[in-house]
């Protein structure tokens, strides 16, 4: 039996003063962490034990599709070469030295790993399918850690990988992990959603995430109330309304207009009398490309130009120009590029470079200007446009694009904003913003890794052919900080049961009244036997102490013995609804086992 006064729970009444969302403070003062260094945590008693349950949660659900793997963590270079991640994952990555000078790094994730053992083991389009999962320490030099456990630099992840013959084979690979991800979450008591999602620097054709709503979130999730419509705001796309073009002046041929001070959007809309919705803004960045190659240039300009009302998505752009950065240009680089100078600046007289092929990548340029020049979609038709006039004080007016300018590519690279039309055909739904945490995350990986390391078997006509991989992720500590985030009050916070550390507190009022300790000492005794994770409390501290503390630990269910026990009573109290009833003593452990029951049949399911 486990008893409060022999254990180490090291509660706090306060957060410290750096704990700003509602995880972080109650995983401190409930005594779940304490913190060891920037983005790194140790985890004490009632965290191991949470953790342990949702790993078993993980364990159990992903053993009916796949076959447990346990990988190094510390990784020789070599791989990440073939894949060509070595050096496009940049700093994120821990790298060191071993002491005979070879380059190593922490494990940040772990495709090439998995894919370097299918390249020395599979032969045969009869060993395939396969799906491979570890439960691991994974490492990230996350530049800002923050938010307790929602962003470190070492974190517990549940990494899965799938080798198919073919794309039939990869999407049932996808659907078994979508469906054993929403089995997972649903057991661990998380209200998700699953929404579509860039792939970032994991590549692939298709990712989605699974993210639960929360202010202490980092993402934006946009949603349809009418539909089933979410995506990732990286990924979003909406359909925009008509809109009232401006009259055009004299000839309606571009006119140079002298603006003084109207350096922003907002001063350009009173000054022209406009919505900033016929104004084009432009941002300009330059690009580090996606690899590396004799007499390329690191860095490309790129400009791109949209509604003055929207903003750029870098997430697309990286992923449209195939580049592992942007940075926004220097005033020498404006005054290289577009001769004029930041507030000023527009399309008119750019010439932009010309891409090799069609549906090429623009750094795979055959010729053309000097710059990458990107609208947004939305500005395609447009007519009588403002726009800078790359020189200080003035603005163009009557601009339409495509006749007044061209460019590069023409894309999707805006953020849509909350209120915008739903993309789903034939919805009449206007989508909403709102933050999530993301708890994991499922990739079409395609052939990128297979590959760039070489992994080959034959087919059924003895035929060399290269199998199709997926990979697919949980933040195990996402997954319990998400838990808090979703149920907490200013007493602290409520886990569902299959995560809580303890299922029942059985808390003796006064443990120097013989009868009630005696009392207290049967009843968790007999909750245990009845198979219940029950934690006695039986420190020598007033009751209210311990009615806080079991408050904020994030135990579900509480059963007070007090002085109604002479009578054959006990209080027992429902954390998430803070409602409490007396029961017959007798009958306790029935009626807590029917609630736990009941409570686990609604969490599998949701």
């Amino acid at each position: 039996m486990h008893r409060w006064s022999k254990l180490f729970i090291p509660t706090l009444r306060e957060a410290p003063a750096d704990a700003e969302v509602a995880s972080h403070k109650f995983l401190l003062r409930a005594g779940y962490i304490r913190q060891l260094g920037a983005g790194l945590y140790n985890y004490l008693f009632l965290a191991t034990r949470s953790l342990n349950k949702i790993m078993a949660i993980v364990r159990e659900e992903m053993d009916t599709i796949g076959q447990e793997f346990y990988l190094p963590g510390l990784l020789p270079k070599e791989p990440w070469e073939e894949s060509g991640r070595w050096g496009a994952i940049g700093e994120n990555m821990f790298r060191l030295k071993d002491r005979r000078g070879a380059d190593l790094c922490l494990g940040f994730t772990h495709e090439e790993i998995m894919t370097g053992i299918a390249r020395g083991e599979l032969r045969s389009y009869k060993q395939l399918p396969q799906i491979w999962y570890q439960i691991q320490t994974k490492f990230r030099d996350e530049p800002r850690p923050k938010s307790g456990l929602l962003r470190v630099r070492q974190f517990i992840m549940k990494d899965s990988y799938s080798f198919d013959l073919d794309e039939a084979g990869l999407d049932r690979s996808f659907n078994q992990h979508d469906k054993v991800y929403r089995a997972i979450f649903s057991r661990c008591g998380l209200r998700f959603v699953a929404v579509e999602a860039d792939s970032g620097a994991m590549g692939g054709s298709q990712s989605q995430e699974f993210m639960v709503y929360t202010d202490a979130g980092e993402d934006l999730i946009a949603s349809c109330p009418v539909c089933s419509y979410a995506a990732n705001l990286e990924k979003a796309v909406s359909r925009l309304g008509p809109l009232e073009e401006m009259a055009a002046t004299g000839d309606g041929k571009p006119e140079l207009v002298h603006t003084p001070g109207c350096a922003a959007i907002s001063d350009v809309a009173a000054f022209f009398k406009i919505s900033p919705a016929s104004d084009i803004k432009c941002v300009a960045y330059m690009a580090e490309r996606g690899f590396r190659g004799e007499g390329h240039e690191k860095w490309l300009p790129v400009a791109v130009f949209l509604r003055g009302d929207h903003s750029v998505n870098e997430a697309k752009l990286l992923g449209l120009l195939s580049a592992s950065e942007l940075r926004p240009m220097q005033a020498e680089e404006l005054a290289k590029y577009f001769r004029g100078p930041a507030g000023y600046l527009g399309p008119v007289g750019l010439r932009p470079k010309e891409t090799a092929n069609p549906g090429s990548s623009p750094l795979e340029f055959a010729g053309g200007g000097d710059v990458i020049v990107v609208v947004d979609k939305s500005l395609e038709g447009r007519q009588n446009m403002v726009c800078g006039a790359n020189q200080l004080d003035y603005h163009l007016r009557n601009v339409a694009p495509g006749r007044d300018f061209s460019w590069t590519l023409a894309a999707d690279i805006r953020n849509v904003n909350e209120g915008e039309g739903c993309p789903s055909p034939g919805c009449a739904g206007k989508l909403v913003v709102g933050k999530a945490v993301e708890v994991g995350h499922i990739f079409k990986l395609g052939t990128k890794y297979s590959n760039s390391l070489g992994l080959r078997v034959l087919d059924e006509n003895g035929k060399e052919v290269t199998p199709i991989m997926g990979s697919y992720g949980i933040g195990i500590e996402r997954i319990l900080t998400a838990a808090i985030e979703q149920s907490n009050d200013a007493n602290g916070f409520w886990l569902p049961v299959s995560i809580a550390p303890f299922t029942v507190v059985v808390t003796i009022t006064n443990v120097a009244d013989a009868a009630l300790r005696a009392t207290g000492e049967n009843l968790a005794r007999d909750l245990e036997a009845a198979g219940l994770d029950v934690l006695l409390d039986d420190r020598d501290d007033r009751a209210g102490v311990k009615f806080k503390d079991a408050d904020l630990v994030g135990i579900p269910y509480r059963i007070n013995v007090g002085k109604k026990a002479s009578a054959g009573q006990v209080e027992l109290v429902t954390r998430a609804t803070s409602t409490s009833v007396d029961v017959v003593l007798s009958e306790a452990v029935a009626l807590v086992k029917k609630r736990v029951q009941e409570e686990i049949l609604l969490e599998e399911s949701d």
